[in-house]
Order: structure tokens, then sequence, then C-alpha cells
């Protein structure tokens, strides 16, 4: 019985130390909450000679710091490195704050050259140490006892990550991209080191320094595919596609790619609006493999790149809209009417109707191109809205709106759906009927495109602001009007029927409205003295307005594009950034005004 009974006590005092243990811990962590630092050290003081734990040892040295009690600190450190092997590393480094913090620099100095000894060859605590250091802004430390770990193993591509984050710390570039790129090569984790240097080479000179090195390597290096990839990557983070088009070129040869990146790299150049670049990567591909599978369709949008300078090159040039459509004729000539080339012949639908008013050929060139690829849905749809834009440019809205409610009904929850929904919401706004708009785009404000939900928002709005100041809605009808005009191609009629409907309604609330597109028109009649005078007008008149950015961007534009006037265009985007911080223009206005300035700047 009385061994039953003893058993009893052991359990008891056992489970009771526990308790207390457990309490211990808590009070301390509670009297640190509270800044009750000098109960807090006793309680922490107490833990840590029974057990060790790092968030103790740190908010034991804080309080130190905080109470300056150093003797006693000196004398629990000394105990500790002496009683506790395992953990002496992490009390010399909280040691060495402690002497920082009395400006012992001399005595910090070594205490942490004994945490790098102390550590010994424990490597995950090597790490552990020198991610603590980076955390109290100590790099130098977290560079040195990486590089033990280094040496102690005999292995330079232990911690190559945490070496270059080290390393930016440090602010020494070289290093740190040397780093990441012996990582890159030993592993051939290119997206690793794509995510870290995206991270890290933020500075112009930084930037400047990656590209200039990885040049070096190429030559140095020259079977290293790596390097290759990267200054490619790099070049298309910065826009410059001549360039990636270069390194991309040299390893589509050493490689066998056949043509398959340029493609890619031609398409990006393309969605980033280089369309002379674009045009040029499948100029490439057409010379280079005019029997591979890539031919049909290099050759179609090198000629669609050379189409969107055209169509974005104001005024129109119909001459060369007539070379366009000759180069189009020339690929289905040589390649037939089939599902290869039914892209094609909907490109010189577009341009006949657009550009030379010929719809009647464009229609054809249309069921041409229905007829070959009508296995394909999504094609005959699309045609289908071609179709209906060019009943709208002919001046037959019923005809309009029939094709397009048909891709509505065909697409109804997918993309070209939602196209032709809004398609149709413009058309009753052309028409007048802005209640029957506004509710079909209240719906596209819901649609899964960004793009068209933006659209769609914008209109919104235009019609929700200017409805409702009268019963007629005259000048909104009239506005439309002139839109319609716009999408028809009839600019300069738009033009003067813009400049009666300011005369005509100065103090109305569509009038910034009328401004802002009388200068666009201009601007793609390639009016730019108009334009300028139009948009001085709007920034003098309506600069609290919500135009007010748009039209003191789209100024300084003007000056830096078409007028050549840099000085004037730099204080313009200074007067932005300035004036309107939080515009959707200022990121590009501060690029725009250190290129000026003559700063290297990443595209």
């Amino acid at each position: 019985m009385k061994k039953v009974w003893g058993l009893i006590v052991i359990v008891t005092f056992l489970s009771g130390a526990a308790t207390f243990g457990q309490s211990e811990k808590e009070m301390a962590e509670e009297y640190f909450k509270t800044n009750d630092c000098a109960k807090a050290m006793s309680f922490y003081t107490a833990m840590l000679k029974k057990t060790f734990e790092r968030s103790a040892l740190k908010n034991y040295t804080s309080c130190v710091i905080k109470t300056k009690t150093w003797g006693d600190a000196e004398q629990f450190f000394k105990k500790q490195v002496k009683n506790d092997d395992v953990n002496a590393a992490w009390y010399y480094m909280y040691w060495a704050t402690s002497l920082n913090a009395q400006g012992k620099v001399q005595e910090a100095t070594k205490k942490n050259e004994l945490v790098l000894t102390s550590s010994g060859g424990r490597i995950d605590l090597k790490r552990e140490l020198s991610d603590e250091y980076r955390a109290t802004s100590q790099p130098e430390w977290a560079r040195d006892i990486l590089l033990a770990a280094r040496d102690g193993v005999k292995r330079t591509d232990l911690f190559q990550l945490e070496l270059a984050s080290v390393y930016r710390d440090l602010n020494q570039p070289e290093k740190m991209i040397d780093e990441l790129l012996s990582y890159g090569t030993r592993y051939q984790n290119t997206e690793v080191v794509q995510n870290m240097l995206q991270d890290f080479t933020k500075d112009e000179k930084e930037q400047a320094l990656l590209e200039k090195v990885l040049y070096e390597k190429i030559q140095k290096f020259p079977n290293e595919g790596f390097y290759n990839e990267l200054l490619i990557w790099y070049q298309i983070q910065k826009k410059d596609f001549y360039k990636a088009f270069i390194q991309e070129r040299s390893l589509d040869k050493r490689f066998k790619h056949n043509g398959t990146r340029l493609y890619n790299l031609g398409m990006l150049a393309l969605q980033n609006l280089d369309y002379a670049n674009a045009g040029a990567i499948f100029d490439y591909l057409v010379k280079e493999y005019p029997k591979g599978q890539l031919y049909p369709v290099a050759r179609r949008m090198a000629i669609f790149s050379r189409e969107e300078q055209v169509k974005n090159t104001y005024p129109i040039n119909r001459n060369e809209v007539e070379k366009l459509l000759s180069q189009y004729q020339q690929l289905v000539d040589e390649l037939g009417i089939n599902v290869r080339t039914v892209e094609a012949l909907r490109n010189m639908a577009i341009l006949n109707a657009f550009y030379l008013d010929n719809f009647k050929k464009a229609i054809q060139i249309l069921e041409t191109a229905i007829e070959a690829g009508k296995q394909e849905k999504n094609f005959i749809d699309k045609c289908k809205l071609d179709l209906g834009d060019i009943y709208l440019l002919q001046g037959q809205p019923w005809e309009a709106t029939l094709v397009y409610s048909q891709v509505e009904k065909s697409q109804k929850d997918d993309l070209l759906g939602y196209d032709a929904k809004l398609r149709n919401a413009k058309l009753h706004y052309y028409k007048g009927d802005f209640v029957l708009a506004k509710a079909v785009l209240d719906i596209l404000k819901k649609a899964t495109s960004r793009e068209i939900a933006n659209d769609a928002n914008s209109l919104g709005l235009l019609i929700m602001d200017n409805t409702g100041l009268d019963s007629s809605e005259t000048a909104m009808k009239e506005y439309s009007n002139v839109e319609l005009l716009i999408f028809q191609n009839k600019k300069y009629a738009a033009i003067d029927t813009l400049k009666s409907l300011y005369k005509k309604y100065q103090s109305h609330s569509l009038s910034d409205e009328i401004l802002w597109l009388t200068a666009q028109t201009y601007m793609k009649l390639d009016s730019n003295k108009q334009a300028l005078a139009t948009l001085k007008l709007l920034t003098e008149k309506y600069s609290v307005d919500i135009l007010g950015d748009d039209a003191l961007y789209a100024t300084a534009k003007l000056y830096q594009e078409k007028f050549n006037d840099k000085d004037e265009a730099m204080k313009l985007f200074q007067e932005l950034m300035e004036k309107y911080p939080g515009s959707i223009f200022v990121a590009d206005a501060r690029k725009r005004f250190r290129l000026l300035r003559g700063d290297v700047v990443n595209q």
C-alpha cells in the first residue's frame, strides 16, 4: 500500500511540475505583453534554464535592452553557453545583440564570431541563424555564416538562393546575379531565377548589369542555353522584342525548334502592339520555313502585323490598304480557299468594308469564308459579327441587329455571345434607345471579359450621366449619332457635327465629352494642331471633371510624339503626376518623363 501511495505522489509531483512549467511560460509571455520586463525576465530565465525556446530568448534579450540590466544578462549568457552546448550559438547571437545595444561593438563582434564556430557543422542551424541575422538587419553576419557552412562541407552550390537574397541586402548586385545564375545553370530552374530577378532587379543599374553579365556569359558559354533563355525573358520584360528576336533566332537554329518559339514571340510582340517587330519575326519564319507547318499562319500573321500598322497610322493610307489586300490575295491564290486561309479572307472583307467602302465585295468575301469554314462554329459566328458591322456601316441597323442576335443566341454564355450583346447595346445607343441600351449594358458589367465589362461600364456611365436632363434627350441623341458617324469612318462629317454640337451645348453636361471626342477624332485624322487646341480648351474649362487627366495626358503625348517638343512634354507629364496622383496614367507619365530626361528606363 505504501508503494502505491508513493507512486501516486511521484505522478502527482510530475504532473504538477508540467503544469508549473506551462504556466511559467504563459506568465512570462503575459508579463512581456504588458511591458512588465522585470517579472517577464524572471520567468524567462527560469524557463530557459530548463528548456530552450528561441522566442523566449528573443523576448528576454528585448527586456534586457529595455531595462538595461546588462550585468544580470552577462551572467545569464555566460552560464547558458556553458550549460547548453546545443543552443550555444543562439545564446552567443543574442549576447551580441545585447552588447551592440550597449555600444560595445568589438565585444559583440567576438560573440558573433563564436556563433559561427559554436554552430559547428550543423547546416540547418546555420540557415536558421542566417535568417535571424537577416531579420535583425545584420546581412554581413548572415552572409558570413552561410559562407562558413559552404566551407565546412566544401560545396559551392549550398545556399545559393539564400546568399543571393543576402547580397541583395548588402547592395552587391554582381554577387547576387552570380549566385542566381550559378543556381540556374546547375539546376536548370529558370522559373525560380526569373521570379527572384524580377524582385531584385528593379533598379536601372542592376538591370543594365544583368543584361551585360548575360551577354558576357553567352559569349563565354555559347552551348549553355540557360543564359539565352534568361536574356530572352529579360528582354521580353522590357518589351524589347527586337533583341529578344535576335536571341530566339539563335536558339531556334541551335536547338532545332522549327520556329515554334519564334512564332510565340511574334504573337507576344503583336499583343504588345509592336507591329514592326512582330512583322519582322513572322517574315523570318516565312523565309526560313517555307515548307513547315507554321508557314500558312506565319504568312498570314506577317500581313496582319502590317495591317495593324496601317490601321493605327493616321490618316489611313488607302494605297497601303490596297497593298495589304493584294498580299492577302496572293496568300489565298497560293494556298487555296480552305481552312488555312479563311482568316485571311475575313481580314480582306474587313479591309474592303471599313477602309475602301466596298461593302458588296466585303459581303461576298465573307460568304466565301463562311462556306469554307462552315465546320467551325466560332469562326462562322465571328463572320456574322463582321457582317453585322458591315450592315451598320451601310446604314442598315435592323439587318445588323438580326445577325448580332443570332450570335447572342448561338454563343449565349461565351465570349462571342457577350461581344454580340455589347454590339447590340451600342446599336441601341446609336439609335437613341438609351433605356434599352442601358439595360443590356448593366447585364454586361458582370461579363467574364474585363474588356467587355469595362466598355459596358463606360458607355453605361455616359448614358446615366447625360440622360434624364430633358424630356427629349436631344443632346444625347445627337451625340450618339456622331459616334455612329465615327464608327462608319465618316470622320470629317463627325468633326463638323461635333463643332456644331459644342456651340449648341456648351452649358450641357455633355460639353466635355463633345470636346474629348472632337480631339480624339482630330488625332485619328492626324490633324494634330486642331487636336491640341481642342485638348487645351478641354483642360482649361474642365480640368476638375472626369476627363481632366485624360486631356492632359493626351496633350503631353502629342507634344512628345507629334511635335517633338521635349521640354513641354516633360512639363505636362510632371503636371499630370502632381495634379492627378491617382490617375491611371501616372505610371506611364512617370516612365515617359524619365525617358525624356535621359534616364535608362525599363520598358
